[in-house]
């Protein structure tokens, strides 16, 4: 199942892909479907970042040749981060950063939708508490997060954690492959089996920390090749299975 989250003239509207159209829900899908009846071609629609986050929480260096090319070692446990709610961006939505900032990158990575609220979750359930899965760009102003030392500013700019196009939730999340293209070209590839620390061990680490409500997002880490983008680049982060997340920068 697709679902999808649509710009509607009294605010954000859940739905279903089904062929080319969404069927409409009156709730959001976290505790169930409840269809009210609406049906709008998927073409027509604007569609908005599909999930509704307290929070973005993001694992820092889960490829091994990820951490290596930013000068270290794979870590021995995961590296969390988070980025503020501000930095939700929709499919086709524009990638601005502010003119102080030097060098902007992309960070192709698979996003896990929360379903219900997870609290200390063993690995064995994870899948319980998982609506499914979608396509992220942690969007990265690589030379701010060097200067500070630290993540939050150079990851938490308004606009920089572009989501979508949907969420699926009929996919085997252990083997995705992972491709991100820059102008058409290919810059970073990767699959999913490669992570350091896999989901299911990834949400019961979060959880033991911190409670994940429903919405929430989990970025699971971007594989090497992460680069730069400016005005005028398109840049598409394709996972198999899943869908296309299309972005452009100005």
């Amino acid at each position: 199942m697709k679902y999808v989250c649509i710009e509607r003239p009294d605010g954000p509207c859940w739905g279903v892909v089904k062929g080319e159209d969404v069927l409409t829900l009156s709730k959001p899908p976290f505790d169930g479907l409840e269809y009210d009846g609406g049906k709008l071609p998927l073409s027509q629609c604007r569609l908005l970042a599909p999930c509704a986050p307290t929070k973005i929480v993001c694992v820092g260096k889960n490829y091994v040749e990820h951490a290596r090319e930013l000068g270290s070692e794979p870590p021995g446990f995961p590296v969390l981060f988070l980025k503020g709610t501000n930095t939700l961006n929709r499919p086709e939505g524009a990638v601005h950063a502010p003119d102080f900032v030097g060098r902007l990158d992309y960070e192709g990575e698979l996003g896990v939708v929360i379903r219900r609220r997870a609290i200390d979750v063993k690995a064995k359930h994870f899948s319980d508490y998982v609506l499914g899965y979608t396509c992220l760009n942690d969007v990265t102003a690589r030379d701010i997060q060097q200067h500070d030392g630290q993540w939050t500013r150079g990851k938490s700019m308004d606009g920089f954690c572009p989501i979508g196009p949907w969420v699926v939730d009929d996919v085997d999340p252990s083997a995705l492959k992972l491709e991100t293209r820059l102008n058409g070209k290919t810059v970073q590839q990767g699959c999913t089996a490669d992570f350091i620390t896999p989901i299911p061990q990834l949400i019961e680490f979060i959880t033991a920390s911190m409670t994940l409500e429903p919405g929430d997002v989990v970025a699971t880490g971007t594989p090497a090749g992460i680069g730069p983008m400016i005005p005028g680049d398109r840049v598409e982060v394709d996972i198999e299975g899943v869908g296309i997340l299309k972005n452009h920068i100005v």
